[in-house]
């Protein structure tokens, strides 16, 4: 598995999931020297990973990662992503414009399966673990993330969405964007490129999610307005969830109308945390 940079090794991740884990299961907050002794670390560097990962304290990290986190960002960062798009804020997020470009694959080839596609992959170390990588020769077109399902699942679901496709393990080939698509400080590419494959429906609602700033959230209603069809909450909300494109077509910034998370596809765990960590980064 091709590593990243230490900063954004998916240990760090480790150490967040067993955090929530931890803040889950506590009937109040927890003070540093508790938390770090339920994690097994000591209290300096449980602070370290910390600071290092997020930039913030543990205490207010507890504070992201509750239930009503969610509807906070709502009430007070919520995006009507024409306002977002036509004031620049998809421009400022330290993790959002992450593309030189992106295109899609024509319908009639997506209806096809993919055939005559070759797709390469690789495994890597992502800011919340393991992530495995696909993409072709025009840029990523798969991100699938284990640190919830586990490895051999995350590959087969993404290998099952092409199924006329022609798979080749190259993470080297891929490499070069998949360090500028996580913002590692090697990287050789100030940003990446994305091929989007999916059904015309859905590309409009990924297309939409494109335009949601970094640190800040949407409502599937919101989406369903964007593209012309009030109506189609509930489309969107499964095009939402068919995202092959984790974390960079961000799909975790889709919250129900209630302030509810709603679903996610790799774990609500994993949605949390990025979320949490967007938010910090936009603190830090």
């Amino acid at each position: 598995m091709t590593q990243i940079d230490e900063q954004t090794s998916g240990y760090h991740y480790g150490v967040m999931r067993r955090a929530i884990e931890v803040i889950d299961n506590a009937e109040e907050g927890l003070g540093l020297d508790a938390l770090a002794t339920q994690m097994g670390m000591s209290p300096a560097h449980f602070q370290r990973v910390f600071s290092r990962w997020v930039g913030v304290s543990p205490k207010r990290y507890q504070q992201y990662l509750t239930l009503g986190h969610a509807k906070t960002l709502l009430r007070d960062r919520s995006s009507t992503m024409d306002a977002a798009q036509g004031s620049g804020l998809s421009g400022t997020g330290r993790l959002h414009d992450l593309f030189l470009r992106w295109e899609a694959m024509s319908p009639g080839d997506y209806a096809k399966g993919a055939v005559g596609l070759t797709i390469y992959w690789g495994w890597f170390e992502s800011p919340f673990g393991p992530a495995v990588v696909m993409g072709t020769d025009r840029g990523i077109c798969g991100l699938g993330l284990a640190a919830e399902l586990g490895e051999e699942e995350a590959m087969q679901d993404l290998l099952r969405r092409w199924p006329n496709a022609t798979f080749v393990e190259d993470p080297m080939r891929l490499r070069p964007w998949v360090l500028a698509a996580f913002g590692a400080k090697d990287a050789t590419l100030e940003k990446a490129p994305l091929f989007l494959i999916g059904a015309p429906f859905q590309i409009k609602v990924w297309e939409a999610l494109l335009t949601i700033p970094s640190g800040h959230v949407t409502t599937y209603g919101d989406i369903a307005e964007r593209i012309g069809n009030p109506r189609a909450v509930r489309a969107v909300g499964t095009a939402v969830g068919r995202n092959p494109v984790s974390w960079l077509i961000p799909c975790h910034r889709a919250l129900r109308k209630s302030g509810g998370l709603g679903g996610y596809h790799w774990g609500l765990p994993m949605k949390r945390a990025m979320l949490a960590f967007e938010s910090a980064q936009a603190e830090a």
